[in-house]
Formats: structure tokens, C-alpha cells, sequence
């Protein structure tokens, strides 16, 4: 019993009509490789799917454009006009958008003004005041943000100085203690040595008080050791 004949119009089942194409179209390209072997024949196979998905088939011995040329050179259609013409028209539009561009940068820059009316000039001066505005709003704030990361940079110099000076002080007091217990211990060598004489060594102990006029420096509170 053969195969009832299937009616030839659009499968509305989305499923069954990828797998419908799906299938012709690998019996497609099976013939046109047949075609290309058995005949000795150049054919070029061009398939766009209703997702928009593109597939083609040309044969080895010859190529796609190649084949549009035999094709416009039999039909005498010019297939590239169309394409031309748009590009041509479209390379128009650029080169007077590019002359526009142009023109308005001169008028901005003070030139190319004998054409225009008062009301062009009027519209073209709001324009400058408008971008000028811009330009100082940009500038305000690029101030504001560098003022603000100098005054992170400062804030963190003077906690630095701070911690330095602390650490400075403690470190004055230990070598304070140090040179007491090297004078004391000196004194008390000295009168042993009195009768025998002088000491090979003088030491000298010096105590530096932090409240020193002579020691610090207006506005940072830095204790300098001055030799008079």
C-alpha cells in the first residue's frame, strides 16, 4: 500500500515543521552533491530557514560569486545596483553630516558667523552658555574631589606625626632612665677612684624636658634636641 500524497501547504505545528525542514533540506543538499558527481554540473544551493538560520551548498569546482556573475551576466540583471546605490547614497549622508559637524565646530570657535541671523547667533550663544556651565560644573567638582583626597592625605601625615611623636617620647623617657642609672653608677665609681685618680672616662648625663621652650616648633608640638 503506497504513501497517501501530503498536501502542500504550511505545517502549523512549529515541531513538525523544523523536522520537515530539517530533512528536505539534507535531501536537498544530497541531490545537489549528486548533481555536482554524476553530472559534472556547478550548482550552488542558497537556504534561509524561517528562524533565519542560513545554510548553502556550492559546488568544489566552482564558487558563490562566481556563479552570481554567470547569473548576471545571462539574465543581464545587475544584482550589486541596488547595493551600490545605497552605499553610494549612504556615503552622501555621511560627507554632509561630516560638513555639518564641521560648520558648527567653526561657529563655535568663533568663525563661519557672516551667514548666520540673529536668531542663529541668539541660539548658538545659548549653546556656548550652556556648555560653558557644563564646563564649570566639571571643574567645581574636580576641585571638590581633589580637595577631599588632600585632605585624606594630610589627615593621614598628621596621625603619622602623632604616632611618631608618642613613639618618640617613650623612647626619650627609656634613654632618659638609661643615662640616670650610667650617672649614678659613675658618682659612685668616682669616690672609690678619688684617691687613686681620675677616671679614664667623663660621662655626662643630660635629662631633656618635653615643656622646653627651646624645644619645640609652633603648630606640630615636634621636641628637637637643640645644642647651644
Amino acid at each position: 500500500m503506497g504513501r497517501g500524497k501530503i498536501e502542500i501547504k504550511m505545517i502549523e505545528n512549529s515541531t513538525n515543521r523544523q523536522v520537515t525542514y530539517s530533512k528536505r533540506r539534507g535531501g536537498l543538499f544530497k541531490k545537489a552533491k549528486e548533481l555536482t558527481v554524476l553530472c559534472d554540473a556547478q550548482v550552488c544551493l542558497l537556504m534561509v530557514s524561517s528562524t533565519s538560520k542560513f545554510c548553502d551548498y556550492c559546488s568544489p569546482s566552482t564558487t558563490t560569486q562566481a556563479i552570481f556573475d554567470r547569473y548576471q551576466q545571462t539574465t543581464g540583471i545587475d544584482i550589486w545596483k541596488e547595493h551600490y546605490d545605497n552605499m553610494k547614497n549612504q556615503l552622501l549622508h555621511l560627507q554632509a553630516t561630516n560638513m555639518k559637524l564641521r560648520r558648527e565646530i567653526s561657529q563655535r570657535m568663533g568663525e563661519e558667523l557672516d551667514d548666520l541671523d540673529m536668531n542663529q547667533l541668539r541660539s548658538l550663544e545659548e549653546d556656548l552658555e550652556t556648555c560653558l556651565d557644563s564646563i564649570r560644573e566639571r571643574k567645581i567638582k574636580q576641585i571638590v574631589t581633589q580637595t577631599e583626597t588632600y585632605k585624606k592625605k594630610v589627615k593621614s601625615s598628621e596621625d603619622q606625626h602623632r604616632i611618631l611623636i608618642r613613639q618618640l617620647e617613650v623612647d626619650a623617657r627609656f634613654g632618659y632612665a638609661c643615662v640616670d642609672a650610667a650617672v649614678n653608677r659613675y658618682n659612685g665609681g668616682a669616690a672609690m677612684d678619688n684617691a687613686g685618680g681620675p677616671p679614664p672616662n667623663h660621662i655626662y648625663g643630660f635629662r631633656v624636658q618635653p615643656s622646653h621652650p627651646n624645644l619645640q616648633v609652633p603648630g606640630y608640638g615636634i621636641h628637637e634636641l637643640r645644642l647651644a
